[in-house]
């Protein structure tokens, strides 16, 4: 009686890589989640607490923007790692390289960067309407008013002409590396940057909702992840784009009317 085939080198460089990508986006929703925790009671102990105390402090702006700047590059980590694995996926069949896994997670490393850069901004922005108190609550939900104007913004963007050529390089891997394809591992990272700005192109207005739900708030973000990633693998159509950004206007306009 004989083994079954054995898996090659590259196959287990590829499972390695998408695991390690996935250990990383489990801590980092754990993270968030105890962070929630630590947000909502204010009782807890520990560095999470702590973090979670400068937070409340806009009034001392360098900690709160290093902490606020943690949390956003831990959230877009955890929201944006399901959108990448497609890519991932999509980039190991057509990499002719020794290590296709590597370049990969590599590829994902750049991809992720491009996310980051857009947490910094996103936290500079939290500060300056928490220093305005334009956000309220433990969770850092955003007052009426400005929840409306985020909702309106968010939904005419997803019926521009940029909205839709970002999208389309999102929804088309194969063509983006055809395009834009770089050898070697520093090109894995250039394509992976390149390639998570055309997404953050995509889809910031629709992280700014985070504002909506509450900087703090996991359900928001699970929300978004589903959302984002739908927009991404669902058949083209009126539901990709349309539909959603003529919901997010009326839900925009129904809140500025109401609050």
């Amino acid at each position: 009686m004989t083994d079954g085939p054995r898996p090659s080198l590259r196959t287990i460089q590829i499972l390695t890589s998408a695991a390690a990508l996935g250990a990383v986006a489990v801590l980092c929703w754990v993270f968030l989640v105890r962070s929630e925790a630590a947000m909502a009671n204010m009782t807890d102990e520990g560095s999470i607490m702590q973090l979670m105390r400068v937070m409340m402090i806009p009034e001392d702006p360098g900690p709160y923007l290093a902490a606020a700047g943690l949390m956003w590059i831990v959230m877009m980590i955890a929201m944006m790692i399901p959108a990448a694995l497609p890519m991932m996926a999509v980039y190991r069949q057509v990499d002719r390289s020794p290590s296709p896994g590597l370049d990969a997670f590599v590829f994902a490393c750049g991809y992720l960067a491009g996310w980051s850069a857009y947490a910094i901004a996103a936290a500079a922005l939290q500060w300056w309407l928490h220093a305005r108190g334009s956000l309220r609550g433990m969770m850092l939900a955003g007052a009426a008013p400005l929840s409306a104007a985020l909702l309106i913004i968010a939904g005419v963007y997803q019926l521009t002409p940029l909205k839709d050529a970002c999208l389309t390089r999102c929804r088309s891997p194969l063509g983006f590396f055809l395009a834009h394809w770089r050898p070697g591992r520093a090109g894995a990272f250039a394509m992976g940057l390149h390639h998570g700005l055309f997404c953050v192109g995509c889809c910031w207005s629709l992280m700014l909702l985070m504002f909506v739900g509450g900087a703090m708030s996991v359900a928001t973000m699970a929300t978004l992840c589903v959302f984002i990633l739908a927009e991404r693998l669902l058949p083209a159509g009126p539901w990709v784009r349309t539909i959603p950004g003529v919901l997010l206007i009326g839900w925009g306009v129904a809140l500025a009317v109401v609050g």
